[in-house]
């Protein structure tokens, strides 16, 4: 247990580093409004914070920054939940009231919100197929050879994919199948299809055509999710304004890690219900060992369906950040009402 003395000096440190990014001395402590004790007695407790590793001392400096220890201590006992401004809580406000039709423009939408007020990088993750079902499926020949295949989801989401039609399979046929499809699937997770497809319609389909094999891996191909669908970055190269990202090589290995969509999915998927906070080494991916990782989750009648984080120094802002992740998560639970109901 740290003396209230040293709560408070620790508290002031990181407070000053997060706003300057320079090394915090015992000086530039002692003149603090809120602090009332000598440049002396700060400087012997300084020493004691980083004995303990809450504190640590850059070689060419002779202040002292916070460790990953002293940050983690700061969130977990000093951190005080920042005030949004008015201008802020109005833009989320704002958002939240628009008529959006599209859960895709929604989610991109906020996270072009948290990074624009962070300054920081923000990583959306929408919500898992298991929560997306199929509304509507059509196929619309183009030619004998080729048709469009339009999949519409109870998300609002369209996506559009020429497929090729299996040779001899008249478009009559493929017409009669697809009503089928949207009879029998309407509704069904996305995550069920394959099993639906082979367990249950395939051999219902062998009545409509010899070829329904080739037909079921049509179907199949077209309702297969990519991953991608699901994260939205935004404010990714905010990483470069940061001090501490000077060096190439950790920028490189963190914009790297923003194309390994099955690695960043793990990674924000990860965050249990409310706010969770992973600072340096906490986070399993070396590639931001030297970040912070922030993230909250959106949920429906307790069923977690995303997650919104916001990736950025340890030496983050991390009232602020809590309280707007708390806000928009809040807030993202009952926009995604308008879709899962």
């Amino acid at each position: 247990m740290l003396s209230e003395r040293q709560r408070l000096i620790l508290s002031a440190i990181v407070d000053d580093y997060i706003r300057s990014a320079e090394p915090v001395g015992s000086r530039t402590i002692s003149k603090r409004n809120d602090v009332s004790f000598s440049p002396a007695t700060i400087r012997n407790e300084m020493s004691d914070l980083e004995e303990l590793g809450f504190l640590e001392q850059p070689h060419t400096s002779a202040g002292r920054i916070p460790s990953n220890k002293g940050y983690r201590y700061y969130v977990d006992h000093l951190v005080k939940r920042g005030n949004l401004t008015k201008q802020e809580l109005d833009v989320i406000k704002l958002f939240f009231a628009e008529k959006l039709d599209e859960m895709e423009r929604a989610i991109q939408h906020v996270a072009v919100i948290l990074s624009n007020m962070t300054n920081y990088t923000s990583i959306v993750l929408g919500p898992e197929l298991l929560s997306t079902t199929l509304k509507h499926l059509q196929i619309v020949p183009l030619n004998d050879q080729s048709a469009v295949a339009i999949v519409v989801t109870n998300t609002g989401h369209v996506e559009n994919k020429v497929v090729t039609i299996p040779e001899g399979v008249p478009i009559s046929e493929i017409e009669r199948i697809v009503n089928m499809l949207n009879a029998r699937l309407s509704g069904v997770p996305l995550i069920h299809f394959k099993s639906k497809l082979y367990n249950e319609i395939g051999s219902e389909l062998s009545h409509y055509s010899s070829q329904y094999e080739e037909l079921v891996k049509l179907i199949e191909g077209v309702l297969l999710h990519d991953e991608d669908d699901r994260i939205f970055i935004s404010g990714a190269t905010n990483m470069l304004t940061q001090p501490e990202f000077r060096d190439v090589g950790k920028v490189k290995g963190i914009l790297d890690l923003f194309d390994e969509t099955q690695t960043l999915v793990r990674l924000v998927s990860a965050a249990t219900h409310g706010i969770q906070v992973r600072i340096g080494t906490e986070n399993t991916v070396q590639a931001i060992n030297h970040c912070s990782l922030i993230t909250a989750s959106y949920s429906i009648d307790g069923h977690s369906l995303g997650t919104i984080g916001i990736l950025g120094p340890t030496r983050m802002e991390y009232g602020k950040v809590i309280s707007l992740l708390d806000v928009l998560s809040k807030d993202m639970a009952l926009l995604m009402g308008r879709w899962y109901k």
